[in-house]
């Protein structure tokens, strides 16, 4: 296995196309063709399918091709830097569902280390993409929460992805509103006292199943029900439709302003936020400092 070919591949899952591919790399089709076929015959798998539309990753395929970007790209940082002479920008990426205080802690972690140096990514997502994320090494880390539902099924693939899940904080449930909200004066509200105000849930894609929701209670029968694929639309619905959602509690006014409160939910109901990486893998001094800000949050996790 050699540079060229894990390359060769890469361009050929980034174009999905053989002959597009080799237009990109100045090489003939069929020495490309022969090229990954010698490459699948190393490795033991089929990297791709080849179909009349193009070429496909197959499954084992993706995860050998987020390997290998990671192989070219840090032949490519010890390339500039030793071979080429040049200042690297070291990076680091973050996925996480839509948690106010995840993001200011990546404020905080950029502006202790500066952009000069440093390439940053921040990336506001659907669960299921968090993990595909940290598992294809797009992000080194990935927030989300558990609880006693979704535990199982997500522990499941968080395996199989090879990835592992630590425990950041364990809150209770809250409901998010606009404080002019007819219930936002309230020390705590049921279930029924919201039935006559619109659930405002994000959007899940493709992978929509209750297990993926980014609230809790995703099983339980709402009378009103919208969903939404970013914060800024949910804060709108929240003001225009007296709309709330399902969350940890914890108020990042920095990021969101004053104009909203979270009220406590009458449930038993705890879930627990945490971070995903990939396992065995040595989280940088970039990541760590990201988890330090993030672990500042814990004592303001309401119980």
């Amino acid at each position: 296995m050699t540079l060229t070919q894990l390359r060769y591949a890469i361009t050929i899952s980034d174009a999905k196309s053989m002959n597009e591919a080799a237009k990109l790399l100045f090489v003939s089709q069929p020495s490309l063709s022969a090229a990954v076929r010698e490459l699948e015959e190393e490795v033991g798998i089929e990297i791709f399918k080849r179909t009349n539309r193009g070429v496909l990753l197959t499954a084992e395929g993706e995860e050998f091709i987020g390997y290998a970007r990671q192989v070219v790209e840090q032949y490519q940082l010890i390339e500039t830097k030793y071979i080429q002479k040049e200042k690297v920008r070291k990076k680091f990426g973050v996925s996480m569902q839509h948690y106010t205080f995840a993001v200011n802690a990546f404020v905080e972690m950029v502006k202790q280390f500066g952009m000069d140096e440093y390439e940053f990514a921040v990336r506001e997502t659907k669960t299921y993409e968090i993990i595909e994320d940290v598992k294809n090494f797009k992000s080194e880390i990935g927030i989300l929460y558990l609880n006693e539902f979704n535990s199982r099924v997500l522990k499941k693939l968080f395996e199989e992805y090879g990835l592992e899940f630590h425990e950041l904080l364990t809150c209770s449930i809250y409901v998010y509103m606009w404080k002019g909200h007819p219930l936002a004066e309230k020390e705590m509200v049921s279930m029924e006292e919201l039935e006559e105000y619109p659930c405002l849930s994000f959007e899940q894609g493709n992978y929509n199943s209750f297990y993926f929701a980014e609230e809790v209670l995703s099983t339980y029968r709402y009378k009103q029900l919208i969903k939404a694929n970013d914060r800024a639309t949910l804060l709108n619905l929240m003001v225009g439709l007296n709309g709330y959602t399902l969350c940890s509690g914890i108020i990042c006014e920095e990021l969101n302003g004053s104009d909203y409160c979270a009220v406590k939910l009458n449930s038993d109901e705890v879930m627990t936020i945490g971070y995903l990486c990939r396992k065995g893998v040595t989280i940088s001094p970039l990541g760590q400092k990201y988890l330090e800000e993030i672990a500042k949050y814990k004592d303001k996790a309401l119980k």
